[in-house]
Order: C-alpha cells, then sequence, then structure tokens
C-alpha cells in the first residue's frame, strides 16, 4: 500500500529563517559595497569611472573562499556527530559570528579605511559560506525527496521576505547627492546584524535537530523509493554514469544561471546611480524582485509535480532572458525616464522567473544524493555557483570598463549567459521524461503488433 507523504510546514518555515538571514545580509552586502567601493576608489582616483573591474575583483574575491569552504564544510557537516545534531551547530555559530563582524564593513567605510572594508567584507563572507552548506543540507535530511520543490518554495519563501527587509532598508537609507561617509550607510548593517540574532534565537530554540531526525526517519527511507534520480541510488556505490552526466549537465547550468543573476546582484545599485540616475530604484527593484518571487513560490509551489522539475526551470529560464533583454535594449533605444518604467515591469517577469528555477534546481540536485551525503552533493551545487560569482563580478566588471558603453552592458551580458543556461540545460533529463518515452515506445509496439 502506497504511503501519503505530508510535509511539516512549522519545522520547514523555522528551518527557513537560516535562509532569511542569509539573504537579507547578502542584499545590503550587494546593495551598498559596491557603492561604498565606488565612493572610495572616487575619492582616490580621478577616473574611477574606468576601474569598474577593481569592484568587480574586490566582489569576487570575497567568494573564493566561499568556493574552497563551502564543499568542506558541506562535507564535513555530514560526518559531524554532536548532542545538537550535525549541522545546527554549523548554523546557530556562523549566524552569531556574521552577526557581529557585519556593521564592521560599515564603521570601516565611516573611517574611510579602504583595506578595512575589503578585509570585513572577506571575513563576513566567509563565516556565512562557512554555515551556509549546513543550512541547506537540513531541509533534505529531514524531508522526503518527492516534498522537497514544495519545502524549498517554503524556505526560499522566508529567505525572501529577508531579501525584502534588505531591500526596505535600501529604500530608506540613501546618501544624499554630493555627500560622502555618510552615516545612513551604517544603519542598514546593524539592523540586519540584530534581525539576524533574533533568526538565530528563535531557529535554536524552535528546531532540536536530532529529534526531527529521529521523527521524520521513516518518511525520508520511504522517500528514497520514490526517488526521481534516472538510476537507483545506493548508499555503497558510486553514482551511475547516466545520473553522473546529467548531475554535470545540471551544475553547468547553475554555473551559467549565477553568472547571469549574480552580475546583476553586483552591479545593479551602481546602475541605477550612474545610469538611472538614482540608487534608490535599485531598492525598489529588490522589493519587486522579491515579491513576485514570493508570491510564485506560493502560486508556483506545484508546478513542477505537473510539468516536473526540468520543464519548469525552462520557463524560468526563458522568463529570466525575455526580461533581461527588454531592459538591455531598452537602454540603448529609450529615453532614462522610461526605462526607469519598464525595468520594474522587467523584474516581475524576472522574479517570476528566478523562482521557478530556485524552487526546483537545488532539488534536482540533491535527488542523486543518498540520505548520507547531502552535505557533499549540496557543496556540488553550491560550488558550481560560487565560482559563476567568483568568475562574473571579474569578466562583467573588465567588459563594461574598457567598453564606451560600460553599465548599459550590464543586462547584454546577463541575458547572453542565461541564454547559454537555457540551451545547456535544455540536454538535463528526468526520469518522469525517460518514463513517458518508454511508455510511449511500448504503446506504439503494442499498436504495431495489432497491424500484423
Amino acid at each position: 500500500m502506497e504511503k501519503k507523504l505530508k510535509l511539516n510546514y512549522k519545522n520547514t518555515f523555522f528551518i527557513g529563517l537560516a535562509f532569511f538571514s542569509i539573504l537579507m545580509l547578502w542584499q545590503i552586502y550587494n546593495t551598498y559595497c559596491p557603492l561604498i567601493l565606488n565612493e572610495l576608489l572616487e575619492s582616490k582616483f580621478q577616473n574611477a569611472d574606468k576601474l569598474t573591474y577593481i569592484i568587480g575583483i574586490i566582489m569576487a574575491m570575497d567568494n573564493l573562499a566561499a568556493l574552497i569552504l563551502m564543499p568542506i564544510f558541506g562535507n564535513l557537516s555530514d560526518k559531524t556527530k554532536t548532542k545538537y545534531g550535525k549541522r545546527m551547530p554549523y548554523i546557530l555559530i556562523g549566524m552569531l559570528a556574521s552577526a557581529i563582524v557585519f556593521p564592521f564593513i560599515a564603521v570601516m567605510y565611516l573611517i574611510n579605511n579602504f583595506i578595512g572594508v575589503i578585509l570585513f567584507m572577506g571575513l563576513v563572507l566567509t563565516i556565512m559560506q562557512c554555515y551556509r552548506s549546513p543550512a541547506v543540507a537540513l531541509m533534505p535530511d529531514i524531508t522526503p525527496k518527492p516534498l522537497r520543490s514544495a519545502a524549498n518554495g517554503i524556505i526560499n519563501l522566508v529567505g525572501y521576505i529577508g531579501a525584502i527587509l534588505g531591500g526596505v532598508l535600501a529604500m530608506i537609507f540613501k546618501k544624499s547627492p554630493g555627500e560622502s561617509l555618510s552615516m545612513n550607510y551604517l544603519w542598514p548593517f546593524m539592523i540586519s546584524s540584530a534581525f539576524m540574532l533574533l533568526a538565530m534565537i528563535i531557529l535554536g530554540i524552535k528546531i532540536n535537530e536530532p529529534k526531527l531526525l529521529v521523527e521524520s526517519k521513516d518518511d525520508v527511507e520511504y522517500g528514497e523509493s520514490l526517488c526521481q534520480s534516472l538510476e537507483e541510488i545506493k548508499e555503497d556505490k558510486k553514482l551511475h554514469k547516466n545520473d553522473f552526466i546529467n548531475l554535470i549537465i545540471i551544475l553547468l547550468s547553475v554555473f551559467f544561471w549565477f553568472m547571469s543573476f549574480n552580475a546583476i546582484e553586483t552591479f545593479n545599485s551602481l546602475f541605477c546611480e550612474k545610469i538611472l540616475g538614482t540608487s534608490g530604484i535599485h531598492g525598489t527593484f529588490t522589493i519587486l524582485l522579491t515579491v513576485s518571487s514570493l508570491v510564485s513560490f506560493v502560486v508556483f509551489s506545484s508546478i513542477s509535480n505537473k510539468i516536473g522539475r526540468k520543464w519548469t526551470i525552462f520557463i524560468g529560464l526563458l522568463l529570466m532572458i525575455l526580461g533581461f533583454t527588454i531592459i538591455a535594449v531598452g537602454c540603448f533605444t529609450l529615453d532614462v525616464k522610461i526605462v526607469s518604467i519598464l525595468i520594474y515591469i522587467c523584474t516581475v517577469i524576472i522574479g517570476v522567473g528566478w523562482a521557478l528555477i530556485n524552487i526546483n534546481s537545488y532539488p534536482m540536485i540533491v535527488e542523486m544524493a543518498n540520505k548520507k551525503n547531502v552535505g557533499k552533493f549540496t557543496g556540488y551545487y553550491y560550488t558550481a555557483s560560487m565560482v559563476a560569482q567568483t568568475s562574473t563580478p571579474i569578466l562583467v566588471g573588465l567588459i563594461m570598463s574598457f567598453n564606451t558603453n560600460g553599465l548599459k552592458l550590464l543586462y547584454v551580458y546577463a541575458a547572453i549567459m542565461m541564454l547559454i543556461a537555457l540551451i545547456v540545460f535544455f540536454f538535463a533529463k528526468e526520469r518522469r521524461d525517460i518514463k513517458r518515452k518508454q511508455e510511449k515506445k511500448k504503446f506504439l509496439e503494442k499498436i504495431g503488433d495489432i497491424d500484423d
């Protein structure tokens, strides 16, 4: 008799608090750090507009440590055994350390210490990435495979509330024209750290990892039998060749869509300030992007059950390409005021697309993991994304610095990278598609037998 699996929404919501803090800090970081670096460069060099690539290099170097640390800590948490669980110690200690260190980026800016800003940027991201893999791996530890897309949608929903908060702070705390070393750049860092501490306390009180592992053991084991990998997954054997090839294709796709999206994350606040006339537009952009993603997490959380994860992601990629392309064309053909309006409309399209991708991409990766190496496969996913986030600020920064169109090329670059992701991902396979082909083949064979 088939067992009915039920998602624990309450526990999934509380696990999402880790992502609330990550996306909130990430939003503040990506909004203010390029502006801070640009201001400090302008105070030291006359041709700062030709030094955009330096900002890209600095933003990328911070991710280099994360690229090394995320797979290590994902794998390490797989093997950790404490009375508090194997993931929670990393999550709680990481959240605490991040909250303490984060405001020092703004402090270094206020004392005009360029090197200090860079060092604390690197330290914050290093700490965050040490607990990001364990935080991501906690959900599949206690969630059966068929329910992971829905659970991932809830976690992203909670996380994006943090991103909305970051966007609101970016709209409120802006630098006045001509102002330097603005105190308004300190408050977002302080407020987000306070929220992070609150999220850490609630998470620590509400989530008892060892207890949840015991309670969900039977459901997780039953979920293994419903796995959607191409071949059977066994704990004591390597990944089957077909699944390995599929894993590589999906990871390449992840790489290219993060090459696209992170370019916007890194430079959009600067794009809004220099091309559209005010960095405040970036705050509205963030809120629209996040709200449209949040609504999509709710509305489209079960769409993958109907059309499959692959085709859900494929639709998301198409929407992202559409949104980026319209903005890119507008930058070269339309008035700035019209582009400012257009960017809001396209942001909603981009937000829906990004949600469809995010809900399903990580579950497709851990579908190929067994219950003992989820952290390892989580590390694969974030290695692909972090390689992209290390490479793309440098690449797009160089392209914009040594081209007369400068920041206008940002959305052109994003559209091209997303198109490459779409082409690569087209070759990914899903078991449900293979089953349909097999059933169709058998049906045609039966028809052939009848005709004979």
